[in-house]
């Protein structure tokens, strides 16, 4: 196991506490791409047991900040989410799990931009989000 596969299993073994009540799963945290899993239970849907949207932003958000955090710039002290959008394009029932991955659109040393994308199992795109992260 290499020490970046070491960082995925850091992040499930000590979790950020949103993502431990949600049930975050990292299944990979490299500068160039964060990937993590997410069943989706009752608790996390809307009416009709479909995903939150709000579910999906947690999701995002988690992600791109863990990547962001990966990609801090020396004396950095850490980041916060200043902006988020996310389109929503298809359902996901609960039941389901879906995967989130993150990848850069920006890296400077003030501000960085990811994009999520999360995924049902079948390949089908569920939201995409952008975030941009600025670094304290």
């Amino acid at each position: 196991m290499g020490p970046m596969s070491n960082t995925a299993d850091q992040l499930n073994a000590n979790p950020l506490p949103l993502a431990k009540h949600l049930g975050i799963h990292f299944v990979s945290a490299e500068p160039d791409a964060v990937v993590a899993e997410l069943e989706i239970t009752e608790d996390l849907c809307t009416s009709g047991n479909i995903m939150h949207g709000g579910t999906a932003m947690a999701l995002a958000d988690t992600v791109g900040a863990v990547a962001t955090f990966l990609n801090l710039p020396e004396g950095a002290g850490g980041t916060t989410t200043v902006e988020s959008k996310t389109n929503f394009l298809a359902a996901c029932p609960a039941g389901q799990k879906v995967t989130a991955t993150s990848t850069p659109v920006h890296r400077g040393r003030r501000t960085q931009m990811w994009q999520t994308r999360i995924e049902r199992a079948d390949g089908k795109l569920v939201a995409l989000t952008s975030q941009t992260q600025m670094i304290l």
